[in-house]
């Protein structure tokens, strides 16, 4: 079993920055996908971006070009780099990974995007 534990989540105003944080307890390298989800309030749980084992990553259209994700292998920690952040982009943002059969899920890290 694989532990994951978000950090970073944060207050900041439109067009900040913030960089989301994953640890896991274990090795990432191996596990198939891990991805970062988001839910706001009264709204379903959307796929943010994703980081698959080869390296290739995937992204919400209405993120592109202003989020990144990232991994360091050595750290067991996947990122996601958020900037020119908009009032949308509040949300719960969680980290999931896919390793089938298993799944691992984070508690998940508070963004509030307001002025």
């Amino acid at each position: 079993q694989v532990q994951l534990v978000e950090s970073g989540g944060g207050l900041v105003q439109p067009g900040g920055s913030l960089r989301l944080s994953c640890a896991a307890s274990g090795s990432i390298e191996h596990i198939y996908a891990m991805n970062w989800y988001r839910q706001a309030p009264g709204k379903q749980r959307e796929l943010v971006a994703g980081i698959f084992m080869t390296g290739m990553t995937n992204y919400l259209d209405s993120v592109k070009g202003r989020f990144t994700i990232s991994r360091d292998l050595a750290k067991n920690t996947v990122y996601l780099q958020m900037n020119s952040l908009k009032v949308e982009d509040t949300a719960v943002y969680s980290c999931y990974g896919e390793d089938p059969p298993l799944r691992y899920w984070g508690q998940g890290t508070q963004v509030t995007v307001s002025s």
